[in-house]
């Protein structure tokens, strides 16, 4: 086998389609941008703009934007090897509202279902799995079968070997909620999320970080109390919680007792959709770089300021060189 990967990815694959106009509505959008998307493919970009050597785990659909998305991954530095196509679903597209500083709307188009649900837990790579100094897999990924088999399936069999971080990424929409299956409505929906925990629990019984905000969290815990939260995260199973808390900053809890909460980054955003997964991205560098707490949630708020103030998602994110550039004037 290769030499092993620093970051393997598995979940989210897909297009962004992104309008090139602010504060307009999607029905008056004029002209749109074609990006690489989906969360756990942004983490894998992200940490390779950082100099790192990853990969993702995921599907496309056998047609042109699943052929887009093998070139963007390689113009990336992404190995793609394991982004294989699905010939009954179509690559998923997602559109957005850009509506700064803080109201971004998105539209999945990704039905009747997505080619990265399709990932099967017998065409994993599991000594691949297991060899990757970080693997990181995603809330989504648990939301359908067969991928929530994959993902339990890449977790044993990994069996906490270095570092494997959850990201919580709760997508309600996904699980049934804003009004659907979960008939009660709301921003996540109550039944949504309590359909989504024994799976959430599962998931953490195997990793070593939780990283998401309060309702993410929320999905795991029953709590939203960051530090209530982080420290039930740790009980379930994690080494270290980190709560994004968004202009109250974030904040890492260790199980050794070391804590950081690091303040929010100013910057004047255009557009905050990718910053989530800048974050991430810089988190893993941060965890391979063997980083204290503070240094690495500076470094991870201060990629996510980057992408946030950019309008792209994946050719948004930052090198190391500007992150570095970016904290010193900060």
């Amino acid at each position: 086998m290769t030499e092993p990967y620093d970051l393997i990815t598995m979940g989210r694959i897909g297009v962004d389609i992104y309008p090139l106009q602010t504060g307009v509505p999607l029905a008056r959008v004029e002209t749109f941008g074609k990006f690489l998307g989906g969360s756990a493919t942004n983490v894998a970009v992200a940490a390779a703009r950082l100099g790192r050597r990853t990969a993702v785990i995921s599907r496309t659909g056998r047609d042109p934007f699943g052929d887009y998305l093998h070139q963007a991954l390689r113009e990336f530095g992404v190995d793609d090897r394991w982004v294989t196509p699905v010939d009954a679903y179509p690559t998923p597209v997602t559109f957005c509202e850009i509506f700064p500083p803080d109201d971004f709307p998105l539209y999945f188009y990704r039905r009747p279902k997505a080619p990265d649900l399709v990932i099967r837990p017998e065409e994993l790579d599991q000594d691949a799995i297991r060899a990757a100094r970080v693997f990181w897999i995603t809330g989504t990924g648990l939301c359908e079968e067969p991928s929530r088999s994959a993902t339990l399936a890449a977790l044993a069999a990994r069996a906490k070997s270095g570092t494997t971080v959850f990201d919580l990424d709760w997508r309600p929409m996904f699980w049934g909620g804003e009004g659907g299956a979960s008939k009660d409505g709301g921003a996540s929906g109550a039944a949504a999320m309590a359909t989504a925990r024994p799976y959430y629990e599962a998931a953490l019984a195997h990793a070593t970080v939780a990283v998401g905000n309060i309702d993410e969290a929320e999905v795991a815990t029953g709590l939203r109390d960051p530090r209530a939260c982080a420290e039930a995260l740790l009980a379930m199973g994690v080494e270290l919680a980190v709560i994004k808390q968004g202009p109250k900053g974030v904040l890492a809890v260790h199980r050794d007792g070391r804590t950081a909460e690091v303040p929010p980054t100013p910057v004047e955003v255009v557009n905050g959709l990718g910053a989530g997964d800048s974050f991430g991205g810089s988190l893993c560098h941060g965890l391979l770089n063997g980083w204290d707490l503070e240094r690495m949630m500076r470094h991870a708020n201060a990629a996510g300021a980057i992408v946030a103030s950019r309008l792209a998602c994946s050719s948004a994110m930052p090198t190391a060189a500007e992150v570095d550039s970016f904290l010193a004037e900060w």
